[in-house]
């Protein structure tokens, strides 16, 4: 899912007001712990990137004064949340839920207006992050991923006596999170990294992202409404904006800051690296930075469904405008007629995608630029691009379908770069070893797909084993777009798909991002965290004695 964090263009100064209904007055504060921060300085918009005009209110680049109360808010706040019960945590994660939802109509309109994306994308993403609430609610409660583990002691045991040992998952303090542009709820102020912190008990602050400023506000507020409502510390979520890099680098230096959550590109990614290495106490930066998701279709799947496969392929290219990290940059093939049919079914489907307003001025024209460079290369041919006419006050992007053969794209490196946006190249190979000596190539990837029939999972089953060591996430018979929010899911991958491959920024598993293991030795019963203590209150799935079990210990 993706999102670039770069400077807004220039728009026009023409502004247009944005009307709410009595439910909400956006200010442009920044919200520090529960209290309004005035913007000052140099100003900026957001942007309705359908017709390049500024909306109300102004916002500004928060100062580091402002960082350092909103990191120390936080840090005096971490006690009170991590030693909360469970079920007030639990509380506040579906009071937001409902917060988000009492906004209404107002926040899809907004987020519409701010990111161009279509009134039934940002309802369904609404959606998402209401039932992200919900889940890490309900996990939480059910209490099985702390991952308690229970050894009790043995007196008698020779030579030497067995202490009682146990140990389990706990929060890590203050995080840092950036939103994203191209996921203003599910990967921005309320998104997964968000609200599994406040599950693990870590207090959070947001760098809101400058393309949709309105949007973050309004999430923003619903958070402090339900910190309110539960009655823990308003220093738990704090929501800072700006489009510069100073504030989100005072954040990352900041020596309360215990970790960072980012989605974003791989130079931005890596800044924030770098940044928190640096300090004298580094601290670990969770990044999905980008990927190219290769795509290989094998030949009993071009024989038998060729057609179905383009056509589902230009979906998941166009999808969002192919503003996702795991849209499909690369696909390969074996030479021959099927191929050929592939390639025409595939560019029959682009030609009929109408253009579409992509988030924002900056992305459109990195778009424009990147599929620019592609076609100056010799041996690559644009086969397909949307008939329609783009609409460049409008901020849109055609789809673009480009073929070349392995040779190129290898000795190419500008093809095996993510573009972001709507374009992709079909790319002839001549044997299973040219498939083979490319999956062995590439860098880390979030994801790689295979379409193929259950003979050519073991025709071509040395591919997979490659693969395997190259992505997070394998895909058989269908297309990365589209991720399902679950406790299996994995979304991150090898450098420099991701900072670390072990972590996923989606499904239940992120939390452990936030958290660290503590163990305890010699301890009474009474003095232990509940989810170590011999009665176990929540039913969950506990290690006793090297035995999976819900029983008391």
């Amino acid at each position: 899912m993706r999102r670039r964090h770069s400077l807004l263009a220039a728009y026009p100064v023409l502004e247009e007001t944005f009307q709410f209904p009595q439910l909400m007055t956006l200010t442009g504060s920044h919200l520090i712990a529960g209290r309004e921060s005035a913007p000052h300085g140099h100003f900026y918009h957001g942007v309705n990137p359908a017709n390049s005009t500024q909306l109300k209110p102004a916002y500004a680049d928060a100062t580091k004064d402002e960082a350092d109360e909103a990191m120390c808010a936080a840090e005096g706040a971490f006690d009170a949340l991590r030693l909360a019960p469970v079920e007030t945590r639990a509380a506040l994660l579906d009071a937001i839920a409902d917060e988000i939802m009492a906004l209404g109509d107002a926040l899809l309109e907004r987020a519409h207006a701010e990111t161009g994306l279509p009134m039934a994308r940002v309802t369904g993403e609404r959606a998402r992050a209401v039932g992200q609430c919900k889940l890490f609610a309900s996990l939480i409660r059910e209490g099985s991923w702390a991952d308690a583990r229970i050894d009790h002691a043995i007196a008698d045991r020779q030579p030497l006596p067995k202490p009682d040992v146990r140990r389990v998952m706990m929060p890590i303090g203050p995080v840092v999170v950036f939103g994203a542009s191209n996921f203003p709820f599910a990967i921005g102020v309320v998104g997964t990294d968000t609200v599994c912190a406040l599950a693990a008990g870590c207090p959070v602050v947001v760098k809101g992202h400058p393309a949709h400023p309105g949007t973050c506000e309004m999430l923003g507020r619903a958070v402090m409404k339900a910190l309110q409502k539960t009655g823990l510390p308003a220093g738990c979520f704090s929501l800072l904006h700006g489009r510069g890099t100073e504030i989100g680098m005072a954040l990352v230096k900041h020596p309360h800051t215990q970790a960072v959550g980012f989605t974003g590109s791989l130079r931005g990614g890596r800044a924030l690296m770098d940044a928190a290495a640096e300090r004298s106490h580094p601290i670990p930066v969770y990044a999905e930075m980008g990927s190219i998701n290769p795509v290989f279709v094998l030949p009993g799947a071009l024989k038998e469904r060729a057609s179905k496969i383009a056509e589902a392929y230009i979906g998941s290219v166009t999808m969002g405008v192919g503003q996702f990290c795991t849209n499909p940059a690369i696909v390969l093939g074996l030479k021959g007629t099927e191929l050929k049919q592939f390639v025409s079914n595939a560019t029959a489907h682009a030609t009929k995608v109408a253009p579409q307003s992509m988030l924002h001025r900056g992305i459109c024209e990195a778009y424009d630029a990147g599929t620019a460079v592609w076609q100056t290369i010799d041996g690559i041919d644009l086969a397909a691009e949307s008939e329609m006419r783009v609409n460049h006050e409008a901020t849109q992007a055609a789809c673009r379908i480009f073929t070349t053969t392995l040779d190129v794209l290898e000795a190419n490196e500008e093809l095996r770069r993510e573009v972001f946006g709507p374009c992709s190249v079909i790319t002839e190979c001549s044997t299973l070893e040219d498939m083979l000596r490319f999956a062995n190539s590439i860098e880390g990837q979030l994801s790689a797909m295979i379409h193929g029939t259950d003979q050519d999972l073991i025709d071509f089953a040395p591919l997979i084993r490659v693969l395997e060591k190259k992505v997070g996430r394998l895909i058989f018979n269908g297309f990365a777009t589209g991720i399902e929010v679950c406790p299996s899911m994995h979304h991150g991958g090898p450098y420099p798909a991701s900072s670390h491959s072990h972590f996923t920024s989606i499904g239940t598993a992120s939390i452990y991002r936030w958290t660290r293991p503590v163990c305890y030795q010699g301890f009474p019963d009474a003095a232990l965290p509940e989810a170590l203590r011999g009665k176990n209150s929540r039913g969950s799935m506990r290690t006793v004695d090297g035995t999976l079990t819900r029983d008391d210990a």
